[in-house]
């Protein structure tokens, strides 16, 4: 996963030994309360700043319906402890769950975030592991920041079938990725999200709401932007000037083909006009080479980074498109009631 590079590998062995590939694919995610607020509080505890903080969740499958009733965390560790085993210790939290008769089926794993930046390389690989041993794990994405602005961010990411079979074949070669017709929009799907509460706790939320002072529902009205929008549009410059090196590295790559097919074409010219004045003096040919072996094509630039750099632009457009709609229709009640008073 993203702080650990065997952990795909690691959630994969686990995933193997505890049943195989299911069946129907997943159209909606029901959480229990109880797994948000673990995930929540695993933050609070664990992350600061732009840490990110990981766990397993478990649960089980019913029909198109996964349903997500259980999770633990991942043990923070240092690269000091190389006594740790990640899969003997999901293997072990398993086992005492099975115990206590809760459910401790294998359903994917949770990530939180620092503003939107997920997608990378190792949260790809991490999903791909999860999903080719199990069709229906999902990866669940938590945004502590825009949650603590007075609204829950959970959001449920799968690979979409045709980046599967890319990430299967290992081929991210310009060619690959165009014959698939691969672009970041095409990358990954979001699964819609329930979250189930009991009765009880529903009871309980709405006596909270209840005792809520006037003054904390007002801060949700207040017309100061944070420096949510200012850190997200720095973000965004970063990782468009990425995007343009990356675009460099592909036009220089594109320069040097097309002047390698241009000394080829005009190598072969000139063989061939040898040729036929060598047939005109009666000599024979010359002897045929390897055109290949003399004109090695250029290596082409992997262009899986750039999909996923275009897919963070495009996901720190959508965050600063939200805040600003947000914002703009706070000034825009504001001006109606200045001009009613």
């Amino acid at each position: 996963m993203a702080s650990r590079k065997d952990s795909g590998s690691a959630s994969s062995a686990v995933v193997a030994s505890t049943g195989g590939t299911l069946d129907s694919p997943v159209k909606q995610i029901q959480i229990e309360g109880l797994v948000v607020l673990k995930i929540i509080k695993h933050y609070q505890e664990e992350g600061q700043g732009s840490e990110v903080v990981q766990g397993v969740l478990l649960g089980l499958v019913v029909d198109d319906r996964l349903e997500i009733t259980n999770c633990f965390p991942f043990p923070q560790h240092t690269e000091d402890d190389a006594d740790f085993d990640e899969v003997q210790y999901q293997m072990e939290m398993m086992r005492s769950l099975r115990h206590v008769n809760i459910d401790h089926l294998h359903v994917g794993w949770y990530q939180s975030t620092y503003y939107g930046s997920f997608v990378s390389r190792a949260l790809l690989d991490s999903q791909f592991s999860y999903q080719h041993a199990i069709e229906e794990s999902v990866v669940l994405i938590y945004d502590p920041i825009k949650t603590a602005q007075g609204s829950l961010s959970l959001k449920a990411y799968r690979l979409t079938p045709k980046l599967m079979e890319i990430c299967k074949e290992k081929d991210f070669t310009p060619e690959a990725l165009k014959k698939a017709s691969i672009g970041f929009e095409h990358m990954f799907e979001e699964v819609p999200i329930v979250i189930k509460n009991s009765h009880l706790i529903s009871v309980l939320l709405w006596e909270l709401e209840e005792k809520s002072t006037v003054a904390d529902k007002h801060e949700l009205l207040n017309l100061s932007s944070s420096n949510h929008l200012e850190k997200s549009l720095q973000l965004l410059m970063d990782r468009v000037d990425d995007m343009s090196q990356d675009i460099v590295k592909y036009n220089t790559y594109s320069r040097n083909l097309s002047k390698q097919q241009q000394q080829k074409h005009q190598y072969l010219q000139r063989r061939q006009q040898e040729n036929a004045q060598r047939q005109s003096r009666g000599e024979p040919p010359l002897p045929e080479e390897d055109i290949t072996k003399m004109f090695k094509p250029p290596q082409p630039p992997p262009r899986m980074e750039t999909l996923l750099i275009a897919g963070q632009i495009n996901n720190y457009c959508q965050n600063v498109k939200e805040f600003t709609s947000q914002n703009l229709g706070k000034l825009f009640m504001a001006e109606a009631l200045q001009g009613h008073n």
